[in-house]
């Protein structure tokens, strides 16, 4: 049996990561973290080029709630030693090459990172009162632990073999195809399927004959980054979501599914012009159909060739498309964690088969409450839109530790938002009271 840990996370992608490097402020915190790939990797079969993030640099992995933390992007510019011509570039978003090679350099920077070192199983000792960790190290022991296994790349049902020809596309940067010659299909229509159509379409993999980008949605949607829209990524937003009934909840994600799905402005307009320059000013044959509106029903291969059936949702037709190439942008999904089995008995869950989670990020279970099983980017259906996103990872990651510790470590506290989201609230006393502060405030002057 290994030492007694505070804290093991299962998995290191982003969202560990930063609970890692906010845990290096805590004393008397002993915390480990288990990854069965041989190093940190965060989707490498999409860093393909020309892609950049979708949300602001300073949404890192400490920022938000320890700025002065060494593992900030900040600190990552001057440890690299270019601070100054990041700032040059006037950049609002990094480049996905850039945001990984600081993950990366935050992961090397970490002592409590166990890599080529996968967990088998979770179980809890009654009598010690500590989770047990099976991994390939060892049985380890533990306080609590966290999930953070990520989500597994989703395809369309009629879809049964994956093929050197036929892949979704986070392994396209794994797989590099040779597409020279070739009839080339992209399903899915949001960022991942924007940022494959540019690349394929300037020849990245060598000129395609002809490229098709299929979507469910009825044109090819930019990503809704309005002012207010934002305020959705907000702590005081999930704070306001989490009350909400379940049905009302499902029709906000609904409403809200452009403020994470959709395509940046940049790229669509990357896209707009790159087809404008080949067919209208160079005059090249339209060897690029945009194809929206319509899901693929079926996925047949005769020979060496794909045939896509789609439907198209709007006018109830079809279309037949003869494909070298598939690739399937088609999102993620969540999947329970099969190192849980041993406690799958003990854990409540939802009525769509996924376990439940609480406010506080912890697995509704029945064992002590002094024990606490946390998952992380597993909870879109309670905490709201921003969940899978990046933008709040440093808020949960805190909020996470706090519980952990039993202690507010990280004050979590925030001035008010500019928009009231449920009802109940006091208005004239908030008038009121912003009256009083200006009063003072004047008094205060007057007397200076």
């Amino acid at each position: 049996m290994k030492e007694q840990l505070d804290f093991i996370g299962i998995g290191i992608g982003p969202f560990n990561l930063s609970i890692s490097a906010l845990a290096y402020s805590l004393t008397d915190f002993q915390s480990r973290f288990f990854e069965r790939k041989p190093h940190f990797a965060w989707h490498p079969g999409m860093l393909v080029p020309d892609c950049h993030m979708q949300t602001s640099f300073l949404k890192d992995l400490v920022s938000a709630v320890d700025p002065c933390n060494p593992f900030s992007f900040i600190n990552y510019l001057v440890q690299k030693k270019k601070f100054y011509r990041f700032l040059t570039t006037e950049m609002r978003t990094v480049s996905r090459d850039e945001f990984s090679d600081y993950l990366g350099w935050a992961a090397d920077n970490m002592d409590n990172l166990s890599f080529d070192a996968p967990v088998y199983a979770v179980d809890f000792d009654e009598k010690r009162r500590r989770f047990i960790i099976e991994t390939q190290d060892g049985v380890w022991q533990a306080r609590h632990v966290c999930v953070g296994i990520g989500k597994q790349p989703y395809l369309p049902e009629c879809v049964n073999d994956i093929s050197d020809d036929c892949f979704h596309a986070s392994e396209m940067n794994l797989r590099k195809p040779t597409l020279a010659g070739k009839t080339v299909t992209i399903v899915g229509g949001g960022q991942s399927g924007a940022d494959l159509f540019l690349n394929i379409l300037r020849g990245e993999w060598g000129e395609p004959t002809h490229i098709n980008w299929v979507s469910r949605r009825n044109n090819f949607n930019a990503l809704d980054e309005a002012p207010f829209a934002n305020e959705y990524f907000t702590p005081d937003y999930v704070t306001s979501f989490l009350g909400l009934e379940e049905n009302t909840k499902q029709n906000m994600l609904a409403e809200q599914k452009m403020t994470s799905d959709g395509i940046t402005a940049e790229s669509l307009l990357a896209i707009y012009r790159e087809l404008y320059h080949r067919f209208d000013v160079l005059g090249q044959p339209r060897n690029a159909s945009l194809l929206p509106s319509r899901s693929l029903i079926a996925l047949d291969k005769t020979g060496s060739r794909h045939q896509l059936k789609l439907h198209h949702k709007l006018d109830n037709g079809h279309d037949l498309l003869q494909s070298d190439v598939v690739i399937f942008a088609t999102g993620y999904r969540t999947a329970s964690p099969a190192v849980l089995s041993p406690l799958h008995q003990r854990l409540s869950v939802t009525t769509d088969g996924n376990y439940r989670i609480n406010p506080d990020f912890t697995l509704d279970w029945q064992g002590p409450a002094d024990n606490h099983l946390f998952a992380v980017n597993s909870s879109m259906q309670q905490h709201g839109i921003s969940e899978p996103q990046l933008s709040l990872m440093a808020w949960r990651s805190a909020n996470i530790l706090n519980r952990a510790i039993g202690r507010e470590h990280f004050d979590l506290s925030t001035s008010p938002s500019f928009i009231e989201w449920r009802s109940g609230i006091n208005h004239a006393m908030t008038r009121n009271n912003n009256t009083a502060d200006n009063q003072n405030s004047s008094d205060n002057h007057n007397l200076a």
